[in-house]
């Protein structure tokens, strides 16, 4: 079976793809820094699959490392490249370290990759890139308008980039996700969201207030044009969406794209506001919940959901888990972090 190279697995969406590739058979190795993730998900990713995938702790900043790395392996069949920071928020105020982090990692992995002649690679990019739509849902052939972050201006250039690659490299092929806002956990709670310090997303917030780490949940604006005041986003199940890059990478290795860059959104197509995720929370958890409003943040569209018709059609995948049942199993996956 193919061996696959996964970037920042062990990530949220990282870990949850590492876990499905191994399902699928695939044979895994993993690069991670550790800045935003823990060594202990390995052991989660192993108990889930009853396999350990390789792993290699260093940061794709280092050139030399990334040299000696692909040395050591140099019979990589396609990569999965999710290592980059990624929080809206973080970027606006720490756009250097966004740039650097986000862009020149991705340059030094395709030098690597193409001095080895290596065809695939998935490409973790973002619904951010749209900006604020002029129409919903968002279809992959919406204009790509000037991003309202540093974050999302990353995941611009990062596509560009490789379709400037791809131009020059016939072999060189690549699928970009484009996707909306995952949330969950694994329902054996082995592996899940897993913020370091203060989360940067709603989700762990929500269940961290809950739980009682957080003293209570900020909802950022409530003044949106928006049916309850404020902002709609398409979340999607983390494990719905790591079988679609399972599946996006088998399309490149048994060769059935269709171009050398081919685009995805992937979302579930309906929009849910942030009380709405909230209300979800309290009900399958049972929970009430403390929160409050504040002042909108910087960089945050009013409203962004898919329309995954593309990805239906063409890749054959649909996610399947609902807002509930991501909600219960972020829920029960806090919980257990709570008893660590």
């Amino acid at each position: 079976m193919a061996k696959i190279l996964v970037t920042g697995g062990l990530g949220f969406i990282g870990s949850h793809t590492v876990v499905e590739l191994q399902n699928k058979g695939f044979e895994v190795v993993i690069i991670d820094n550790l800045s935003n993730s823990l060594i202990s998900v390995l052991e989660g990713i192993t108990a889930i699959t009853g396999k350990k995938p390789e792993f290699e702790n260093f940061d794709l900043k280092n050139k030399q490392g990334l040299k000696e790395f692909f040395e050591r392996h140099n019979n990589i069949d396609g990569v999965i490249h999710f290592a980059a920071s990624k929080a809206v928020g973080e970027s606006v105020n720490e756009p250097l370290l966004y740039y650097e982090n986000n862009i020149n990692t991705l340059v030094y992995l395709l030098q690597e990759y193409k001095n080895r002649y290596i065809a695939n690679f998935i490409f973790s990019s973002s619904c951010t890139v749209y900006g604020q739509a002029d129409t919903l849902p968002i279809t992959e052939e919406a204009p790509v308008k000037p991003a309202l972050s540093p974050y999302g201006n990353t995941k611009q250039i990062g596509e560009e980039i490789l379709k400037d690659v791809c131009h020059v490299n016939p072999q060189f092929n690549v699928v970009s996700l484009r996707y909306f806002n995952p949330i969950g956990a694994h329902e054996s709670s082995q592996i899940g969201e897993l913020p370091l310090g203060v989360p940067q997303n709603l989700v762990p917030f929500i269940t961290q207030t809950a739980i009682g780490k957080r003293n209570e949940l900020s909802v950022f604006g409530n003044d949106y044009p928006t049916h309850d005041g404020t902002c709609i986003r398409d979340y999607i199940h983390v494990v719905d969406l790591a079988k679609a890059h399972v599946i996006a990478l088998e399309r490149l290795l048994d060769k059935q794209n269709k171009k050398d860059f081919e685009i995805f959104n992937l979302g579930t197509g309906t929009g849910s506001s942030v009380l709405e995720v909230i209300k979800s929370f309290e009900r399958v958890s049972g929970e009430k919940l403390n929160y409050k409003f504040a002042q909108r943040r910087a960089g945050d569209v009013v409203s962004v959901y898919a329309d995954t018709k593309k990805a239906n059609l063409e890749l054959g995948w649909k996610s399947k888990l609902t807002l509930d049942d991501a909600m219960r199993s972020a829920w029960k996956w806090e919980q257990k972090l709570s008893k660590l």
